[in-house]
């Protein structure tokens, strides 16, 4: 952390005269109308991406951008404005801004600094300057060739790479000041394989918090083979059936479902005000036996790991429901406080232009002790989930609706032949009620999750192991 704080303090702060009299001061001028919080956010983000198609580098960006947040919070109100000029002038500005919350609510400014030290995580690199421009596009042309390589019908190849260097430095009004570096680099490849006349396409991709050196040629070699297998697949795949019937969903990135279906509705925001399937259900029973279900932020390198959140505080392993109890919600600093809870280190924000609110970071089940290829032989009819493309959720209702990228039919114990067009609907709660069987092969996804909620978006992941489902889901088809 005391590098982070060093590497901060050298973008963020002193080029533009910021010092912690500066920063004093402009919490200062906030703290003149009493308040129960207030922050100074101040990022730095230098991004990069490559995308090719038809076997040409067809697109590159590049950008900076950089800027400090203003906060002040009483009770449930927030005040906030935010500049992409880093002065004194313009953080007293902003000050000025805020400052007209009102009264309500106490605060207490600390006066001494407490340097809030992350676990090291991840390295304090720039991932953007770990390799050549010449190497970026090798890897992109590898891809292309060694997914039409692979197979004949593979007719297009599309491939990404994207990198990404964020510094922020969070100033406190109770003295606390804190700092992280975090790298976040994404490769991504989508194939469309065409046989007579029919085309389909397949996706891979995976990431996280290190640099673009970890794109090693065999990473390169599994996503292009991952997508391919996932096209030639779906071109074999007929008509989904439709109905309620018995589904086993996969291990790793089906766990988007749970992170839909249940995760949202585990956050603060939402059971403060009363509006989630889960509000005031803490200590009860809300899924099966077995069900474990928590948001780990303390995960080596994975994309949604932070050494701290957005308001300073280190992240944790929160228990959210422990077999099949709901045990606790993912919590920021305001609506912790409101609620009468510690802090869990889920407060996130896009950038330094918008405000906080409690969000996952990696959200998983854990593992039981059922073999993949016992529940699925266990399964008389039914589908098998193998992977999943987007989905939409109610968070007051808990009802949900996803689509299946890859699925599979079950018939005697046995996957018989790719399915195509499978929706899943249910209700998020209910379906956790009706787990049956949880496999002994968790995992979490590659690292290509985006978050999105009220108009914010956060990397993220997601996992869990292989599950099955006997009740509550509805399979939507065209069989």
């Amino acid at each position: 952390m005391s590098n982070a704080i060093s590497i901060a303090d050298s973008l963020l702060l002193a080029p533009y005269g910021v010092n912690e009299q500066v920063i004093e001061a402009t919490l200062g001028r906030m703290l003149q109308h009493q308040v129960d919080y207030a922050d100074l956010y101040f990022q730095y983000t230098r991004s990069e991406g490559w995308s090719l198609e038809e076997g040409i580098v067809k697109a590159g960006s590049f950008s900076i951008d950089q800027g400090v947040g203003v906060r002040a919070v009483s009770g449930d109100k927030t005040a906030f404005a935010y500049s992409d000029d880093i002065s004194a002038f313009a953080l007293g500005e902003a000050a000025d801004a805020v400052r007209a919350i009102g009264a309500v609510g106490g605060h207490g400014n600390a006066g001494a600094v407490a340097l809030r030290r992350g676990s090291g995580l991840y390295p304090a690199i720039d991932p953007v300057g770990s390799l050549p421009a010449e190497a970026k596009v090798s890897i992109l042309e590898r891809i292309e060739r060694l997914a039409r390589a692979i197979d004949p019908r593979v007719i297009q190849v599309m491939a990404g790479l994207a990198a990404e260097y964020d510094v922020v430095y969070v100033a406190r009004h109770d003295g606390v000041r804190a700092a992280d570096v975090r790298p976040l680099v994404r490769i991504s490849v989508t194939v469309i394989a065409e046989q007579d006349g029919r085309r389909e396409m397949g996706s891979s991709g995976g990431g996280g918090r290190y640099d673009l050196t970890q794109f090693t040629d065999a990473v390169i070699e599994h996503h292009a083979q991952k997508a391919v297998q996932q096209a030639l697949v779906n071109l074999e795949a007929r008509p989904a059936p439709a109905g309620q019937m018995t589904v086993v969903l996969g291990s790793g990135w089906p766990g988007v479902l749970l992170h839909e279906a249940i995760g949202h509705g585990l956050e603060g925001d939402f059971n403060r005000k009363g509006t989630s399937a889960f509000s005031g259900m803490i200590g009860q029973r809300v899924a099966a036996a077995g069900v474990t279900v928590v948001d780990d932020g303390t995960l080596s390198a994975r994309r949604g790991s932070l050494s701290i959140d957005d308001e300073g505080n280190a992240t944790n392993r929160t228990m959210l429901i422990e077999d099949g109890i709901l045990k606790g919600y993912m919590q920021d600093a305001m609506n912790s406080r409101l609620m009468g809870v510690a802090p869990t280190g889920n407060g996130r924000r896009e950038s330094y232009a918008h405000i906080p609110m409690p969000r996952m970071t990696n959200t998983y089940m854990l593992g039981g002790d059922k073999a993949p290829e016992e529940i699925i032989a266990s399964v008389k009819d039914g589908i098998y989930a193998a992977n999943f493309g987007g989905g939409q959720v109610d968070i007051t209702s808990g009802k949900f609706v996803f689509s299946a990228s890859e699925a599979w039919r079950i018939e005697n114990g046995k996957l018989t032949y790719p399915v195509k067009g499978a929706t899943l609907i249910g209700n998020g709660p209910d379906v956790l009620g009706y787990v049956s069987m949880i496999g002994n092969d968790l995992a979490l996804d590659e690292g290509v999750g985006v978050c999105g909620k009220e108009g914010q978006s956060v990397p993220v992941g997601v996992g869990q192991p292989t599950l099955r489902i006997d009740g509550g889901l509805t399979v939507g088809g065209t069989a």
